[in-house]
């Protein structure tokens, strides 16, 4: 069965300052999406779809897009502010998108197999891309059926601040809430605790979260088509208010309409979460590729 990775790269031009600032971090100047791509290409996915902005779509084709179409078959999808329902338009003052789960549905007309979707800056990991190509290898393509890859949150914080993070409540290897937990962090003594606003404790590090890799069949996009109408009626003259998709996955779990398979990952996390960040993702990517588990130029020296 034919099985596409969709990557939401739309924030990444504005994150970074425009696509020429964005930051090498693989030993012959790799970004971490291109990691990404090459795991999931190992572990069978046959097409990316980059979810963009339209001012930055023809310099993503151009720089990045170009280096990865003779390995897999390459798409796009446009994420825009005014890309509404009938009977919508943005509010005056707003010039931001409405948040991952429009994302996700602005790239319905690209995407006809079961997909993965997930951040595009972050770094996921091979045995989350293969146990995510396991379950969509088997998934009924016309049944509404979907997957999260959970990561211990010990594997996923920073070093310098704290995080927020989605933590996942699981019943009988199934997803059945998600917790924003804000300001998550290392105390003094080494452990983990949260505090946000009034609410503060200890994690053991062993908690399962969300880091936005995803596993759905076209049929969400109908449920998002609903969800994203029915946000636009209750927050659609505002100026920041965004539709997350675990929000939207949580709506589906409530519903009925679809379970949550919940797969778990050994791999650590990683991203750019703080300018301090970089260099210790830069020295993570260079290990593995002295480890040999990547090539260096990646795709110069890929299978």
């Amino acid at each position: 069965m034919r099985k596409t990775v969709v990557l939401m790269a739309a924030g990444m031009g504005s994150r970074y300052g425009g696509l020429k600032q964005i930051d090498a971090m693989g030993p012959s100047g790799e970004i971490l999406l291109e990691y990404s791509v090459y795991d999931a290409i190992q572990a069978g996915f046959d097409k990316a779809v980059f979810i963009v902005s339209e001012p930055m779509r023809e310099e993503f084709a151009r720089s990045i897009g170009s280096r990865l179409s003779s390995r897999i078959e390459v798409d796009y999808a446009v994420q825009s502010l005014d890309d509404l329902p009938p009977g919508f338009s943005p509010p005056e003052g707003r010039t931001k998108p409405w948040g991952t789960s429009q994302a996700i549905l602005s790239a319905a007309r690209a995407v006809s197999t079961p997909f993965a979707v997930m951040n595009a800056d972050d770094f996921y990991g091979r045995e989350a891309f293969a146990a995510m190509a396991s379950f969509l290898a088997e998934v009924d393509p016309d049944a509404f059926d979907s997957a999260m890859v959970g990561y211990r949150i010990g594997n996923t914080l920073s070093a310098h601040g704290t995080v927020t993070r989605a933590l996942c409540r699981v019943d009988g290897g199934y997803l059945s809430g998600i917790d924003e937990v804000p300001a998550i962090g290392y105390a003094e003594d080494g452990g983990i605790v949260y505090r946000g606003g009034e609410r503060e404790g200890r994690l053991t590090g062993d908690e399962l979260c969300s880091m936005n890799l995803w596993g759905f069949t076209p049929l969400v996009f109908d449920f998002l088509k609903r969800d994203f109408t029915r946000f636009l009626g209750e927050h659609g003259r505002e100026l920041k208010s965004e539709l997350l998709i675990p929000v939207s996955v949580g709506r589906m779990i409530a519903s009925g309409e679809t379970r949550v398979r919940v797969l778990e990952s050994p791999d650590s996390w990683f991203g750019v979460t703080y300018p301090e960040d970089k260099d210790a993702v830069t020295a993570r990517i260079k290990g593995l590729v002295e480890a040999g588990l990547y090539p260096s130029p990646l795709f110069g020296g890929a299978s």
